[in-house]
């Protein structure tokens, strides 16, 4: 986990000089030169609403000791858990992905090479291809660790290990040894919760610096709500595999004050480029759309496979009508909601 975080924070270190180095080519609306006192003033309260708006959304999920109906094991988890997969599935396909079609098609970019060849399709679509490869590669790890682990064992801890691996693959299953992977499907949250974070984090990144760089109070206004509903929902989905992922408290913690804080990071870095920054430079426009093409390829990679097919496939959901039709209705609910969103974010 912390080595994820370190990466992330090094990956945003690396962009910010890329996308406030260009010069423009495309002159900037005219609109975005004026109102600077009531744009900051809409910023700073995006700030604080959109981290307790991320805080709140991410933390909820893991917060089932203290709250019994959102304990892994239990149908309203299953539930709230539908309702934020379609979240983040019409998160990579109505809030980033046409996004990355709007940058690298930007009559500001040359028409060759980006206006001759579909770039944001074509990453979109080898960033689910690596994040398929990332999450088969880092479970077959800590399966072959695990194993590994077992081997020189005496017999009677060998049964004893095995026994306790049958108990944590039960979808019942009420934990794990502390420090220990111990069972592959544990082993698999985890590398979800992390891989999905970095997906998350990459787009919101770029949302919280288009935001604080803007001047315009008409665009800064309806994004402020928005954008808190938004990181609000995307959290709970984020919070949802943190908690089945069965973190240490610390690695947690971690987990949500990174997520909270990634977008008012970006809102702050924002406004302090907003003088140099140029979002429709060709090198903002190219960074922008490439990071949020293999964003967008990542979260439907996510959603549809690691989060939708492995719980309205697995023997609960099938075996338990009610609970399949309530996580259905959810699962069309959360894309409603965050495509809605789309209007003004």
């Amino acid at each position: 986990m912390n080595r994820l975080s370190i990466f992330s924070l090094l990956l945003l270190l690396l962009l910010l000089p890329l996308l406030i180095s260009a010069q423009c080519t495309c002159e900037s609306d005219p609109e975005e030169q004026s109102s600077r006192t009531g744009a900051t003033r809409y910023k700073l309260a995006a700030i604080f609403s959109i981290l307790a708006a991320s805080l709140i959304g991410v933390a909820l999920p893991t917060l089932g000791k203290k709250i019994p109906a959102l304990r892994p094991e239990n149908d309203v988890f299953f539930a709230v858990k539908a309702f934020a997969a379609g979240v983040i599935l019409a998160t990579g396909f109505i809030h980033v992905l046409p996004d990355a079609f709007e940058s690298l098609t930007s009559p500001c970019l040359g028409e060759s090479p980006w206006g001759s060849f579909p770039f944001s399709g074509f990453v979109a679509m080898l960033s689910a291809i690596g994040t398929m490869m990332m999450d088969a590669f880092a479970t077959g790890f800590y399966q072959r660790l695990q194993r590994s682990k077992a081997q020189p064992v005496k017999e009677d801890e060998e049964m004893q290990c095995e026994n306790q691996d049958q108990v944590h693959g039960h979808p019942h299953g009420s934990g794990f040894v502390s420090g220990e992977l111990g069972s592959p499907e544990l082993a698999r949250h985890r590398v979800i919760a992390q891989v999905l974070e970095l997906g998350i984090v990459v787009h919101s990144v770029i949302i919280g610096i288009s935001l604080g760089a803007s001047e315009s109070p008409k665009t800064i206004k309806p994004l402020v709500a928005a954008l808190s509903f938004h990181q609000f929902f995307e959290g709970m989905g984020l919070g949802g595999c943190i908690s089945q992922a069965k973190f240490k408290s610390k690695a947690v913690a971690v987990m949500v004050v990174f997520f909270s804080l990634t977008t008012p990071v970006g809102i702050a870095v924002g406004m302090g480029i907003s003088n140099i920054y140029d979002e429709n430079s060709p090198k903002a426009l190219v960074v922008e759309g490439v990071f949020n093409s293999a964003s967008a390829g990542i979260l439907i990679y996510m959603a549809l496979v690691d989060l939708v097919a492995a719980d309205f496939m697995s023997p609960r959901m099938q075996t338990n009508f009610k609970l399949q039709i309530a996580a259905n209705i959810l699962l069309l609910l959360g894309t409603a909601c965050m495509s809605l969103l789309a209007k003004w974010a």
